[in-house]
């Protein structure tokens, strides 16, 4: 399938002629399917902004190429993009009512008048707006604001729309509450989005696929479960997830028919080395030393096992999340029911080998994940 939008070798350095340029974006490939939503997913300063707006025509591309349905548009004007954007620091006309703002992105297509209302009308029942649609922009809360640019965006007709952090201002129920709604509208009608938010939550919800990105370079670009249960690298292993996964440094040696990980602090763990095959064993021993991932949900609390000591047992809500000392760091368990667990109390610490991650400790690649080789 031929890619919607594609950036080629992508490069973004500002300054570059400066004492200090800064490479916001190194060498990024990526290729968006039709119809498909993709979250960009990364901290503050990954480079994820900076890409939109490469793809907006608000940055121009230092190297690299951007194409888009078929048309090279690195070097077009914004205008000439036909692009729809709705940016966190949303932007709209002041002498306009909301309801003319979002109606003004349809001027160009020359709609019959109760063709533009019925449009604006069914923009403004999906961002429950109804009620602002005759107010002006200096009349409306943040979260009112934002929905109404994002209402401005999503009624056009465009190859591509670009929404950053699109609900940032929204309180949390809302949020939640329109995330469906707003996904359900752009897959319905078969549209190409990219959204970039720092909130896992988000783009776990409304990205078929999410690229995460750290340093200006893509760590890895898949669907959210590939995220969680194959991380590419150590640094995808510990951002994806919250809790975030449970890491921990170790040399792996055979030992007495076993295939043993020895942590800090005299802490062994030991597998029956039929749950690991050949090659992966003989990959693990070759490297030494390595780092052990295991995602919280996947913490085993027993009587036995290897021993940690509680420091602190919370429940949520709807979970509970218990934390101990561990192999000279910490660990934490995350239990989807009430657990008692006192402070200071000794408890056993059980991995299951199908949970295990393992990680080259020198270049952060994964090695494997659950006995299988990454």
């Amino acid at each position: 399938m031929t890619a919607m939008l594609n950036l080629q070798g992508v490069n973004k350095i500002y300054n570059p002629n400066s004492r200090h340029p800064v490479h916001a974006v190194i060498d990024l490939d990526l290729a968006v399917q039709p119809g498909e939503i993709v979250a960009l997913l990364g901290s503050s300063g990954c480079g994820k902004t900076s890409t939109l707006r490469m793809v907006a025509g608000f940055e121009q591309v230092s190297s690299g190429s951007i194409s888009l349905a078929g048309r090279d548009i690195h070097t077009f004007a914004p205008a000439r993009r036909n692009v729809a954007m709705a940016f966190e620091g949303y932007s709209l006309y002041p002498p306009l009512t909301v309801r003319e703002n979002i109606a003004f992105a349809m001027k160009s297509e020359k709609m019959a008048t109760a063709d533009v209302t019925a449009r604006v009308d069914e923009i403004a029942q999906l961002l429950d707006i109804e009620d602002i649609l005759d107010r002006y922009p200096t009349s409306l809360s943040g979260g009112q604001a934002q929905r109404a640019g994002l209402g401005r965006a999503l009624v056009r007709k465009a190859d591509l729309y670009l929404l950053d952090e699109p609900m940032g201002q929204l309180e949390p129920q809302l949020r939640a509450h329109l995330r469906g709604r707003i996904k359900h509208f752009i897959k319905e009608r078969g549209l190409t989005a990219i959204l970039v938010t720092h909130d896992q939550t988000e783009a776990n919800a409304l990205a078929d696929r999410i690229a995460v990105m750290e340093g200006g370079v893509l760590q890895q670009f898949d669907t959210p479960a590939q995220l969680k249960d194959a991380p590419a690298n150590l640094f995808t292993g510990t951002f994806i997830g919250e809790p975030p996964m449970n890491i921990f440094a170790a040399q792996a040696k055979s030992e007495n028919g076993q295939l043993v990980f020895a942590l800090d602090q005299g802490v062994d763990l030991s597998y029956d080395p039929t749950a690991f095959p050949d090659a992966l064993q003989q990959a693990i021993l070759g490297l030494g030393t390595v780092t052990l991932g295991v995602r919280p949900h996947a913490v085993q609390v027993r009587d036995h096992g290897a021993k940690a000591q509680v420091y602190a047992a919370q429940w949520l809500g709807d979970q509970t999340h218990i934390a101990a000392h561990f192999a000279g760091g910490s660990v934490v368990s995350v239990h989807h029911d009430r657990v008692s667990r006192a402070k200071g109390e000794e408890i056993g610490i059980v991995i299951a080998p199908q949970d295990l991650h393992v990680f080259d400790t020198a270049s952060g690649n994964a090695v494997s994940h659950g006995g299988t080789l990454a």
